[in-house]
């Protein structure tokens, strides 16, 4: 299948930020590949990409920031200029998982997408679409629910750290089927791959198992089964800490935007936490507020982290900062411009989500009737 181009007519699309020529493949994901380390499984999708296709995305809860970048979207970016198929989601309906009110909801999902196509995903190669637009993927929720127990839910780890941190008086239902919602997610579209940090695995072994309930559940006449086991494709990106030392985050106040002009990234990176040693030096494990900003600047010029320590030397944590704000700024610079130029045209944003809708709900369908097939439904 391809992409429906994502461009109204008499509109041209910004240029997009450079790329190898990589052709998209209509190819149908093969049979997942499980137990592979991570290297392993970048080799065999850069073998045959056409083999593989991923499930990716983000809850529109507000701009994404460098953490996001370094951590996420940069690997969804390699992923798509070696033609592996991809599917990201605005996961908009699970914005209501943990918080009360799904504030803004409209105004955060354009705003992910502007950062998703400023930072270089593709709409004529990627298929970016919401939650919401898909009603055949909430349909898969139920049976998916008949597959895993209460008390495995309640075990998930990721489960309890966002209960944790959920700023709801009282737990609602939703929150315990948050796992079940991801597998419907990476379900729908019959992904085997699906790139993720260390602490989503859980989430994910959630998908693999309804997937194989699913299948010993209800196989196919020909003894197949419905549903892929997807894999993880971990990061090699390093835990980039906030500015208050914590892990960054949108919701605790201590990250630097990907949209953040330039004076806003300076401000925020004056106030980032190190110590009190004036030599600057990477040791992750004994000052990692410091190491972390070194990692951001290294990260920022393709460089070595112990690199950019020895050459601030003596300099101190200002000398540091200042490396590292001339860095984020440089590197960002490009991709800031041309998020606020496909900014101005709010229509292009809206088309590219439809469009992506359109895709995802043939897709969706078909997955769905092919479900109703096996399970003997009307």
């Amino acid at each position: 299948m391809t992409v429906p181009t994502a461009v109204p007519a008499g509109r041209t699309a910004p240029a997009a930020p450079a790329a190898p020529a990589t052709p998209t493949t209509s190819a149908s994901p093969a049979s997942p590949v499980v137990g592979r380390p991570g290297a392993d499984l970048d080799e065999l999708i850069r073998r045959d990409p056409g083999a593989h296709r991923v499930l990716t995305g983000d809850r529109p809860t507000g701009p994404l920031h460098l953490g996001h970048y370094f951590g996420t979207l940069q690997n969804r970016v390699r992923l798509q200029r070696l033609g592996i198929e991809m599917f990201v989601v605005v996961a908009d309906y699970q914005v209501i998982t943990d918080r009360d009110l799904a504030d803004r909801l409209a105004e955060h999902s354009e705003g992910l997408v502007l950062d998703y196509l400023a930072a270089g995903l593709d709409p004529d190669r990627a298929t970016i679409f919401a939650h919401s637009a898909v009603p055949a993927l909430n349909q898969l929720l139920l049976p998916f629910l008949s597959l895993v127990s209460v008390a495995e839910l309640g075990r998930n780890p990721t489960v309890k750290d966002e209960i944790a941190h959920s700023s709801q008086s009282a737990v609602n239902g939703l929150m315990f089927t948050y796992p079940v919602h991801q597998a419907a997610d990476i379900l729908f579209c019959k992904a085997n791959v699906v790139p993720v940090g260390q602490d989503q695995l859980p989430h994910l072994e959630v998908a693999r198992t309804v997937a194989r309930r699913f299948n010993e559940r209800y196989p196919h006449p020909d003894g197949s089964g419905v549903f892929p086991r997807p894999e993880a494709l971990l990061s090699a990106a390093p835990l980039l800490l906030g500015t208050d030392g914590g892990k960054m985050s949108k919701s605790r106040g201590n990250a630097v935007r990907l949209s953040a002009d330039a004076d806003t990234t300076a401000r925020l990176i004056r106030g980032a936490k190190t110590d009190t040693d004036r030599r600057i030096t990477y040791d992750p494990a004994a000052r990692p507020e410091v190491s972390s900003l070194v990692l951001l600047a290294a990260l920022c010029q393709d460089r070595a982290p112990e690199l950019v320590a020895d050459e601030i030397g003596d300099g101190g944590a200002a000398a540091l900062k200042r490396t590292v704000t001339e860095a984020v700024n440089e590197h960002f610079g490009p991709m800031r411009a041309r998020r606020a130029e496909l900014a101005a045209d709010r229509s292009y944003i809206r088309q590219v989500l439809r469009d992506g809708a359109e895709r995802a709900n043939a897709v969706a369908d078909a997955t769905l009737a092919e479900v109703r097939a096996v399970m003997g439904s009307v």
